[in-house]
């Protein structure tokens, strides 16, 4: 099936003017030696399967992504105190856990490219690509064997059951024109906020930090990493594919409903919301790019990006019980940042 582009669908793209990549750049300086270690570190796990798997492993795990949640481990700890070799530790079983679920989720997509190269799946099919995920899973969690504390295991070991259960629910909820927005916020949070809330929560924990300073940092990576999603959903929709480095438009087509399409149904009239849901569940590529164009013109889109913004808002609130310092300047700029991304789209629409 022919993939729908932000061209073939003339949405516009976003406001020029913030280099992504420059921008977390700048923003992670403060932690540019502790993430170099953990990208060796990360490198190194493909060494600890058997020679046949080892290759699979490393081209799963190599890397030109952002690497947020390593980021938000080792910010975390900086934070709170120091940034010790169990924080490095925590960021390369929360990202090894993460590529798990990206070569999971681009099965289910049936994406041919992530991070401008093929998936797994594209290369060598979803039979192998399956199994790869999960021994990906299973690796990260056997790296939990490094921490003193079993906590810090129990919860890491929670956080993946979460964001499996949250990508079981959304497939499961594929096509449903009943899901509402707590619906979408209950699976988002699941499959994509747990993982950053365990980094950033086992962060302070690691620390030994006051209990009120763990909880509000675990609702801080929980609000951002749903912030992050929200941002996700709106790229896949209005993005730009060349720019974004992999295949998009597949919620839509896979029949994820996502945040701006549920809005788009909320602010439709009856007779327009029964056309919409029936392109949803048998349109054609040629009118489900429409659906793109309408949450654009309707100011679904806007909304959309007005929701993620305020998760953002709520976020950086969370910081106030974090003492201030360098490492809570990063998180509050790691914010900033995200923000300005979702800015780029927020003109769009009425």
């Amino acid at each position: 099936m022919k993939n729908f582009t932000k061209l073939e669908t003339k949405v516009p793209g976003p406001v020029p003017g913030v280099n992504h990549k420059e921008a977390l750049k700048n923003t992670f300086e403060l932690i540019n030696s502790g993430l170099y270690a953990v990208e060796e570190r990360i490198r190194a796990q493909a060494r600890d399967f058997d020679p046949a798997v080892e290759g699979y492993v490393a081209y799963a795990i190599e890397s030109n992504g952002k690497r947020l949640r390593p980021a938000l481990a080792l910010l975390a700890g900086g934070a709170t105190g120091d940034i010790t070799n169990e924080h490095l530790d925590l960021a390369v079983v929360v990202e090894l856990i993460h590529a798990a679920t990206l070569v999971h989720d681009d099965i289910l997509d049936g994406a041919d490219t992530r991070r401008g190269k093929p998936t797994p799946n594209a290369k060598w099919g979803n039979s192998l690509s399956v199994l790869l995920g999960d021994c990906l899973f299973a690796h990260a969690l056997k790296q939990c064997s490094r921490f003193q504390s079993s906590e810090v295991m129990r919860r890491i070991a929670e956080s993946a059951s979460e964001v499996c259960s949250g990508e079981i629910i959304q497939t499961q909820r594929r096509f449903d024109l009943k899901l509402s927005v707590p619906d979408y916020y209950r699976i988002i949070e699941m499959k994509t906020g747990a993982l950053f809330a365990v980094a950033t929560e086992l962060g302070a924990f690691i620390n030994e930090a006051a209990p009120a300073v763990i909880t509000a940092m675990r609702t801080f990576g929980m609000r951002l990493g749903t912030a992050y999603q929200i941002y996700d959903d709106v790229v896949d929709l209005a993005g730009d594919e060349t720019k974004a480095g992999k295949t998009l438009g597949t919620d839509l087509r896979k029949g994820k409903l996502t945040l701006p399409i549920l809005y788009l149904l909320q602010n439709t009239d009856s007779a327009e919301r029964d056309a919409i849901c029936q392109i949803i569940l048998s349109g054609t590529d040629a009118e489900i790019a429409t659906l793109v164009t309408k949450a654009v013109e309707t100011g679904a889109l806007k909304s959309a990006v007005a929701t993620g913004r305020r998760m953002l808002g709520e976020a950086r609130v969370e910081l106030d019980a974090v003492a201030p310092g360098r490492y809570r300047e990063a998180l509050e700029g790691l914010v900033t940042t995200l923000d300005a991304m979702f800015s780029q789209y927020g003109a769009q629409g009425n």
